[in-house]
């Protein structure tokens, strides 16, 4: 098999890791990328399982060492990326890797990997239906669901640049 990527980018709370959630229940040869962050790990969140936590001159000094596929800096000063090492472990397992990938990020991989990549754009609804399912979650202030709010009507722009669009 040849290193295929699978890509689910939306704007938060579309419900994207839901579907990639079910995705790797459902199939054995899809293997998790698990992003790099340097914000603080959320509820039950796991390093190394959800994301791998790093603070911020760790972000960097990755950067530096070119360590990353990807990454950029959102919501307040965090960071967010794929490391190289994690995708160069999945392909050496022999599975496909899917990510679950804010829209930019997900652009960013379809660009450096065309034709390995099937992405896939997460449409909610209406931005109404993605406020009250930030409100719903519960893990974010107000003023951060403001934030993911406006960010959000910005990144419907990106669809287009994916392979597929899913309104969920």
């Amino acid at each position: 098999m040849t290193n295929k990527l699978i890509v689910f980018s939306a704007p938060s709370g579309a419900g994207k890791t839901t579907l990639v959630k079910y995705i790797l229940e459902t199939f054995s040869v899809i293997q998790f990328s698990i992003s790099a962050t340097s914000r603080k790990a959320r509820g039950k969140e796991k390093d190394g399982k959800d994301y791998y936590f790093l603070n911020n001159e760790e972000f960097k000094t990755r950067i530096k060492n070119n360590e990353f596929i990807e990454y950029e800096e959102v919501y307040g000063g965090n960071y967010y990326g794929t490391l190289k090492s994690e995708l160069n472990r999945i392909w050496k397992d022999k599975k496909i890797a899917i990510f679950d990938l804010d829209v930019v990020g997900g652009a960013n991989i379809k660009k450096m990997f065309p034709d390995e990549t099937l992405s896939i754009f997460v449409m909610p609804p209406s931005i109404e239906t993605l406020q009250r399912r930030l409100l719903e979650r519960g893990d974010v202030s107000n003023e951060e669901i403001n934030v993911r709010i406006r960010k959000a009507e910005s990144e419907l722009d990106y669809a287009s640049k994916f392979d597929n669009i899913i309104i969920n």
